[in-house]
């Protein structure tokens, strides 16, 4: 079996990459820092004609933070949008029968759900705050149908809550925001600083799923393609979540309450809850066990020591 890694360079990618390798499980991998931008529609039609995958795992994708994606609005839009037409469009002109595996975030689901349960997630509006982003993670839902509908190709959706952990941006505009937390506690730790600025008011609950626990539910997948229960979309959820405020005197308590925090509430707080239902996850993956945020978040913490000074 043929296995292919988009996005082999960025935050999710790299942590797939390290699972797959730790479960000996053969891929390539492709990303735009080595070469192929998958917004280009003749290098796309290229990679795929040339590597000939039988499975592709997308971890492609334009993100940021809240504020990143309403300022950049249009081209986090036109630039997912590119990459997963072209991407289903390189798919379906191999002529044969192959697998894509989605992550699709949880900001895909109605900005009016407390409780994220799958059958509902296309049951009203998007939260404008994210609307760039979690349109096209819809799109990538109807493009991946459609594609099936005409070519047979088969998809996979793994709709997954806010990530964190090691190779994430170190820019807070460009991190997923547990690790821009963390960055920040670092930096100030490293500058011997004793007052962190927070965006937001704190107030909004969120779901976190450590990163290499994802990479875990991809290899897993891989190493047993045909699993059944994955022909529907399904949550990577622990039906639980933490206030951002929370996390924070979380975080602190790692650095031994050393600093006070100030809230900058004209930063916007997106949605007021994100938690998922595992109700499905737990039929299809019976066995799986997370990693504690005991453990996962001083992993973390070390990881940005160790990187600090950030480029």
């Amino acid at each position: 079996m043929n296995i292919l890694l988009l996005g082999a360079s960025g935050f999710v990618g790299r942590n797939v990459s390290q699972e797959l390798t730790a479960w000996n499980i053969p891929f390539q991998s492709s990303s735009r820092m080595n070469g192929t931008d998958l917004r280009d529609l003749t290098a796309t039609l290229k990679l795929f004609s040339k590597l000939n995958p039988d499975v592709v795992i997308n971890c492609a994708a334009h993100v940021g933070s809240l504020n990143y994606v309403t300022e950049q609005a249009a081209m986090v839009m036109l630039d997912n949008s590119r990459m997963i037409l072209n991407m289903y469009q390189a798919v379906a002109e191999l002529n044969k029968p192959v697998t894509i595996i989605n992550p699709v975030a949880n900001c895909a689901y109605p900005a009016k759900a407390d409780i994220f349960r799958e059958e509902v997630w296309w049951d009203g509006h998007l939260h404008r705050s994210v609307l760039s982003y979690g349109s096209t993670r819809r799109l990538l839902w109807a493009v991946g149908e459609s594609f099936a509908m005409q070519f047979g190709l088969r998809s996979i959706y793994l709709l997954v809550p806010n990530m964190y952990g090691p190779f994430d941006s170190t820019d807070p505009n460009k991190a997923h925001a547990l690790n821009a937390l963390i960055s920040k506690f670092v930096k100030a730790e490293k500058k011997a600083e004793h007052e962190i600025e927070i965006w937001g008011s704190g107030i909004a609950i969120r779901e976190w799923l450590f990163v290499r626990d994802f990479g875990r539910v991809i290899a897993s997948i891989v190493n047993d393609v045909n699993r059944v229960g994955l022909s529907e979309p399904i949550n990577i959820a622990q039906n639980f979540g933490l206030s951002v405020r929370e996390l924070v005197t979380l975080i602190n308590g790692y650095f031994g309450n050393a600093f006070s925090v100030r809230w900058n509430t004209q930063m916007p707080d997106g949605a007021p809850k994100k938690v998922m239902d595992d109700t499905r996850f737990r039929k299809v993956f019976s066995d799986f066990r997370f990693t504690p945020m005991e453990e996962a978040i001083p992993e973390t913490i070390q990881y940005y020591q160790s990187i600090y000074p950030y480029s």
